[in-house]
């Protein structure tokens, strides 16, 4: 891997400058803040991209992806430890193209190459293993856990309008997916429903009508699973680009 720096042109001029700059003395008054940056601001995505996930004749990804990163290395864990503690997301571009291993998925297909599906990927699967092997290791780090759903399961794409997905979502793969998560004690704080979906979406859409009304079926979902308020997960999303008719147009 190699890395293109293009700063040095800016770095030279601003020598350029300040070599017939006048001395400043700069003070600096300490006393008070003017602006404080939530716990949340620091958040680091762990990504589902596969290590054939390719752009511009690299594929950088290698087994940096969720079902293929190691662990185990310690130089990670005592990072995210360091935060203390770290937001992780788990998500991204793929997410709405997982399904998991539980309940009445029997298969559990990986990432394939497929120029025609979303992102150029068939849909994937995490398995029951891997998701016990991904706890083991938030809870080992500490991290606050941010599970981003898929979105778009069972929903087809609009045969008259590239991009959109129609139909109402099918939450039993994800009851199942909760459930069993309850049942290991797993810890979530939130779950985040679909990737970039509003709007003109990124790589797909949902219409904010019914994207509103697919969140409140997943609102009601973990509230009935999450017994305890205290302990109910934050349902997130659209989580994409604002754009104003569509916000404007969202129900909950």
């Amino acid at each position: 891997m190699y890395f293109k720096f293009t700063f040095c042109p800016i770095i030279l001029l601003l020598w350029a400058s300040l070599s017939f700059a006048q001395n400043v003395n700069v003070v600096i008054h300490g006393a008070a803040s003017i602006a404080k940056t939530d716990d949340n601001f620091v958040c680091v995505t762990l990504d589902w991209w596969p290590a054939e996930k390719c752009d511009y004749n690299q594929c950088p990804w290698g087994k940096a992806g969720i079902l293929n990163l190691d662990l185990r290395y310690g130089a990670l864990i005592n990072a995210i430890k360091a935060f203390n503690p770290l937001r992780i997301k788990v998500g991204g571009s793929l997410q709405d193209n997982v399904v998991y291993k539980v309940g009445e998925v029997s298969s559990c297909p990986n990432f394939m190459k497929r120029e025609d599906d979303l992102f150029g990927f068939s849909q994937g699967c995490l398995s029951i293993e891997r998701w016990d092997q991904l706890n083991r290791f938030f809870n080992h780090t500490g991290v606050k856990l941010t599970f981003g759903l898929n979105a778009l399961f069972r929903r087809n794409e609009s045969q008259t309008e590239k991009g959109l997905w129609i139909g109402d979502w099918q939450p039993q793969n994800t009851r199942d997916f909760m459930q069993y998560t309850i049942s290991k004690g797993y810890k979530v704080d939130s779950y985040e429903f679909g990737n970039q979906l509003s709007g003109s979406g990124m790589g797909a859409k949902v219409d904010a009508k019914q994207y509103g009304k697919d969140v409140i079926v997943l609102k009601n979902l973990v509230k009935e699973l999450y017994a305890h308020p205290e302990t109910q997960p934050k349902v997130l999303g659209p989580g994409g680009f604002y754009e104003k008719k569509w916000f404007h147009s969202i129900a909950y």
